[in-house]
């Protein structure tokens, strides 16, 4: 609705009661709408003058395009543009695009329940995307995870460095340990990481997510499609997140950004009310949920990463952007990677043959001093044995008199050209 000042509006009342102007007119003359002249004299107490519509080159064709969007309510305009046009519209697209939105059928807005649920029943998850981080050569983007107890509102916050599938169970991992403890139920957007395909109400999840439910005995559960307000928790979570905690925040290490992480959710946003009880924090709120959350098992789901991997011409693996030393017998073989966020060991079948400091830069050589003292050797005495060959071979035709002399060290210069 268009605000005028007190101006215009004093401006209408005096062209209109006093100059007997119509509406029309006064409209013309003040350079505005003339439905804002109508408004105006109605608030002064006139009846709103209802006007006969204007005979339009559309007319012709608004049975059938009424008939149209009944039937296809969400059909574009330009493609009931052309079909209009087929059947001998010959207007333009301004006026048909103004008249199809006066047309087109308005979906009822849909009112939402407030979802109410029970103490250690629900956690919603969701990712968080707060732009990048750069370490040495690399631009890694960071990720929060985030997963939200539906009745405490205790907040789970941990940044990765991407939201693949192993950083997805390494988040639940850790707010399960936490919290000693995790929900019956946790909720989920169209997430990759944990439906593969939906087909209406049929689901696939992704083996690994069921895997880790099967562990921790927890049901996943999808939101339904076009239901935000199911996981809105998580959502509202995460603007809180970003107003509150992330903004304006200083860090140098995604450890020391994951630690003010840590010391957030206990203090600032655990400090916060409850909206569930505002007479308790989510603090106090949380100690009142923890024992009805289920228990952890004995032993915590892994979450290493697993890789193939093989090592060409040099003593090298390739992991992650970075090159990793590995001893030189095991090249040209297949091998496997196992990591975490820390550590990362190179396998041959069963065997560890070598384990280096994860980095998360780009294109960096780490290096085990071993591995590469080893290859110098290999190659330094197979000179010398190539030498030393040479040097018999050599010999075998050299007169006798000649050998017993180098042997006693009285070579000739001229000798010595003679053996070159």
């Amino acid at each position: 609705m268009m605000t005028i000042n007190k101006d215009i509006e004093a401006k209408i009342l005096r062209y209109h009661f006093v100059e007997q102007w119509r509406v029309g007119t006064i409209a013309t003359q003040l350079g505005i709408h003339h439905s804002v002249v109508d408004r105006v004299l109605s608030q002064a107490g006139l009846p709103k003058v209802e006007r006969s519509p204007r005979p339009s080159i559309i007319d012709p064709y608004l049975p059938f395009i009424r008939e149209t969007l009944a039937q296809f309510p969400t059909l574009t305009t330009a493609r009931l543009y052309e079909m209009v046009k087929q059947r001998g519209y010959p207007g333009g697209t301004s006026l048909f695009r103004q008249r199809i939105s006066q047309l087109r059928p308005r979906r009822q807005p849909e009112a939402h329940l407030r979802l109410k649920t029970l103490p250690g029943e629900q956690a919603q998850v969701d990712w968080g995307h707060f732009g990048s981080i750069q370490i040495g050569k690399a631009k890694r983007p960071l990720m929060a995870f985030v997963m939200v107890l539906s009745w405490s509102r205790q907040i789970y916050l941990q940044f990765y460095l991407n939201q693949q599938m192993e950083n997805f169970l390494r988040g639940h991992v850790a707010a399960f340990e936490a919290w000693n403890g995790l929900p019956k139920v946790l909720l989920y957007d169209n997430l990759k990481s944990a439906v593969l395909e939906r087909q209406g109400d049929a689901i696939r999840f992704h083996p690994t997510l069921l895997a880790l439910s099967a562990h921790y005995r927890f049901e996943p559960r999808p939101v339904a499609v076009a239901r935000g307000n199911e996981k809105g928790r998580v959502e509202r979570a995460i603007r809180y997140i970003r107003d509150n905690f992330f903004a304006a925040r200083h860090f140098q290490t995604l450890e020391e950004l994951n630690h003010q992480a840590d010391q957030w959710c206990q203090g600032v946003s655990g400090e916060r009310r409850c909206p569930e009880n505002t007479e308790l924090t989510v603090k106090e709120a949380f100690h009142q949920e923890q024992p009805s959350l289920l228990s952890l098992p004995d032993n915590p789901f892994d979450t290493r990463e697993s890789k193939p991997v093989i090592a060409r011409k040099t003593p090298y693996i390739r992991f992650d952007l970075n090159d990793y030393s590995i001893p030189h017998q095991h090249v040209q073989k297949p091998l496997t990677v196992i990591a975490d966020l820390k550590q990362l060991c190179i396998l041959d079948g069963e065997h560890m043959i070598a384990e280096h400091r994860r980095s998360f830069d780009k294109a960096k050589q780490i290096e085990d001093e071993n591995h590469i003292n080893a290859l110098w050797l290999q190659k330094t005495n197979a000179k010398q044995h190539r030498g030393q060959d040479r040097l018999s071979a050599a010999s075998a035709h050299i007169p006798l008199f000649l050998q017993q002399a180098i042997q006693r060290g009285h070579v000739l210069t001229t000798t010595l050209r003679l053996l070159n």
